[in-house]
């Protein structure tokens, strides 16, 4: 007996250790299996005690006269599946007839208490069923990405959802975004991440950073582009229009519409071409959009105006001919003058990172999800790198990408500096750097031998 209360002291305080250093060890070991009976015993009360069960059928109650039985208890939604993670448990349920997936959506809260966990989130999978995803520990204190993922082209993972689950940047999902974050809010340790996962890929990166390249041009090595001051950035801009215009024709020209071909295979974008003929993708990283809007001299103020008509004409027709837009900036709203609403208007991914004001978090998304602004004035300043994503359906979530320092991101880049597509229209463009040290080198303790 007392052998197995020092073992179980000993488990004890082991489970009390990791819970307190590596809560996803603990999870892991303890915290899953605790959970699962939780649920499992809890269940029925709980659903009744948030109010999501719906009273036995007139069928059950004449049933139960005529057998002389007690009257039917309420019902629950039933357990589909319960299925642990490596972050949590993600439990599906079908619900009873009357029941709405917002009934289940409005009493998550109430669920995350009830079930002792720390967050609940529900999404409809399809007409009756309810996915449930419930995370043990906070995922997002320290950032770990799972080991697979779901890599596509044009699509990859950047940071971690606050329900244990991978956010994906998918430009031909979600072909244009804007990121918004004041200073040391995460903003560009989510761009690194964004390149880090473009440079792996056959795509075309273009950068404009105005504040003379400090933050885009020590990874040049992997871009076809690059500007450091709002003149060259109205050349490039120009550049890419021109490029759009050809890719145009391209796809025109391959369009070979007739009677005999059929509708799936008619070209109407640049995924449409055969892979031997296809453009490169091009996705065009804007740092600090701000320095391209404002303006102090009449002659700044054309320049300006020219800028962002480019930009809106990439919005606007980029898509189809593989041009993508990713915008940041701190602020993003009408005061950055005319055209800048337009412009907003045609970015569907919306990223904000810790802001200042109300009023920034507006920017973002008072025009597509209301209620994330409320989620993204109260990221706290000792968390950097948290932020509140949504698009154009409403639907919003917390993530944070994990951290990437700029030699991570160089590195990457170099490694990948082969992948670097030469694009005609943007020759001028293309960043000198130093050819990179050839690897075989032979080392030698030997000093080189002068003449």
């Amino acid at each position: 007996m007392t052998a197995f209360t020092v073992a179980l002291v000993l488990v004890v305080a082991a489970a009390g250790v990791l819970r307190w250093r590596r809560p996803a060890w603990y999870w892991l070991t303890f915290g899953v299996i605790l959970a699962a009976l939780r649920v499992a015993f809890r269940y029925a009360s709980v659903m009744d005690a948030c109010g999501l069960t719906v009273p036995p059928s007139r069928w059950r109650l004449a049933l139960a006269r005529v057998a002389n039985r007690p009257v039917p208890e309420s019902r629950a939604p039933r357990i589909l599946r319960l299925r642990p993670t490596r972050t949590g448990l993600v439990l599906r349920l079908k619900l009873r007839p009357g029941q709405d997936a917002f009934d289940v959506s409005a009493a998550t809260d109430r669920l995350r208490h009830s079930f002792a966990m720390y967050g609940v989130t529900s999404r409809e999978l399809r007409s009756g069923v309810v996915e449930l995803r419930m995370t043990g520990y906070d995922v997002l204190q320290r950032v770990q990405m799972p080991a697979k993922a779901n890599r596509a082209p044009m699509r990859i993972p950047v940071a971690l959802r606050e329900d244990g689950a991978i956010h994906y940047r998918d430009y031909r999902t979600v072909p244009h975004g804007l990121t918004l974050g004041a200073t040391e809010s995460g903003k560009s340790v989510y761009q690194r991440n964004l390149v880090a996962g473009l440079a792996a890929q056959d795509v075309a990166l273009v950068g404009i950073d105005c504040k003379q390249g400090v933050e885009l041009f020590p990874l040049a090595r992997r871009f076809s582009a690059l500007a450091d001051n709002p003149d060259t950035a109205l050349e490039l801009l120009d550049a890419l229009v021109s490029h759009m215009q050809d890719v145009y024709q391209l796809i025109r020209a391959q369009q070979r519409i007739s009677v005999d071909v059929p509708d799936a295979e008619i070209a109407a974008d640049i995924w449409d071409l055969p892979a031997d003929m296809r453009p490169v993708p091009v996705v065009v990283l804007v740092d600090e959009v701000a320095e391209l809007a404002l303006f102090a001299t009449k002659d700044e103020e054309k320049r300006r105006d020219r800028i962002i008509t480019a930009l809106i004409r990439l919005a606007q027709l980029g898509r189809a001919s593989g041009i993508y837009l990713e915008i940041c900036g701190q602020r993003f709203g009408s005061e950055l003058g005319k055209g800048i609403t337009m412009l907003r208007a045609q970015l569907t991914g919306r990223t904000a990172h810790r802001v200042n004001d109300e009023a920034s978090a507006n920017m973002a998304f008072g025009d597509i999800a209301p209620d994330a602004v409320l989620a993204a004035i109260q990221i706290p300043t000792e968390t950097p790198g948290i932020a509140v994503t949504g698009d154009s359906s409403g639907g919003w979530a917390r993530i944070r990408a994990p951290h990437t320092s700029l030699r991570q991101a160089v590195n990457t880049c170099n490694r990948h500096a082969d992948r670097t597509p030469d694009l005609p229209a943007l020759a001028a463009f293309r960043p000198a750097v130093a050819l990179l040290p050839s690897a075989r080198v032979p080392l030698s303790k030997t000093a080189p031998a002068t003449a």
